[in-house]
């Protein structure tokens, strides 16, 4: 099923756009046989942070344990780190938080971005992601130019899954719901923007299995160009 409607693809960030376990590899050159799973749980305790500060105080007009996506990646390396058993030095967590900053993107990024472009749809990013991370990763991976927003949950300081989190982009581009694609790597996103209202399409790169409530995303894909494929 395609859907020709939609007026707006909206991107997911992290994991989705960016490779969150690029990392990995600066990781691993710092704590030797340790990258890879300090990568892992830093991801997991960072989502596992956004979903306290949401779920503690889900007022509309912002929740009053909020920070910044970029403090809660620093604390969940933190905690990581210490979790791990591993040293923590400043050093190793600027040089680490540098590179989160610029995370690798993935290589059919630039393609599918210059497709819509050529087919005259809008393009944005909805993320966690604080403005400025949003900024310097955007910037390194050459996409500046084509991208028609870059939205932040920082202007209504709640996380996702919060409904009110997924309305700034209704707020932005004035569309209905219907009208939006929505795109991500990650279940519980592509989840909660269905129930939100949205026409999702899951990017499963890791043959992950389905969340096992709520209604299926609308379409799953191996890779960004699923999306191209859904605008038939």
């Amino acid at each position: 099923m395609t859907h020709p409607s939609i007026r707006v693809v909206v991107f997911d960030a992290y994991g989705t756009l960016f490779d969150v376990y690029s990392i990995g590899a600066l990781a691993e050159e710092f704590y030797p046989g340790q990258g890879a799973a300090l990568s892992v749980l830093w991801r997991d305790k960072q989502i596992e942070y956004t979903r306290l500060i949401s779920l503690s105080d889900p007022n509309p007009e912002g929740s009053r344990h909020y920070q910044s996506f970029w403090d809660v990646t620093r604390a969940s390396l933190r905690y990581a780190l210490a979790r791990l058993g591993l040293a923590h030095t400043h050093a190793n967590e600027d040089a680490l938080l540098a590179q989160y900053a610029q995370l690798s993107p993935f290589p059919e990024n630039l393609g599918v971005l210059q497709g819509l472009r050529q087919r005259g749809v809008a393009t944005a990013i909805l993320s966690n992601g604080s403005p400025e991370m949003l900024q310097s990763a955007v910037h390194s991976a050459g996409m500046s130019g084509l991208l028609d927003a870059v939205l932040s949950v920082d202007r209504v300081r709640q996380f996702k899954t919060t409904p009110t989190s997924y309305q700034i982009v209704t707020d932005h581009f004035g569309f209905a719901t219907a009208a939006v694609l929505f795109v991500s790597s990650n279940a519980w996103d592509a989840l909660g923007a269905t129930w939100f209202g949205f026409t999702t399409l899951w990017v499963n790169r890791q043959g992950l299995p389905a969340e096992a409530i709520g209604p299926a995303p609308h379409h799953t894909g191996r890779d960004l160009t699923a999306v191209l494929q859904v605008l038939g």
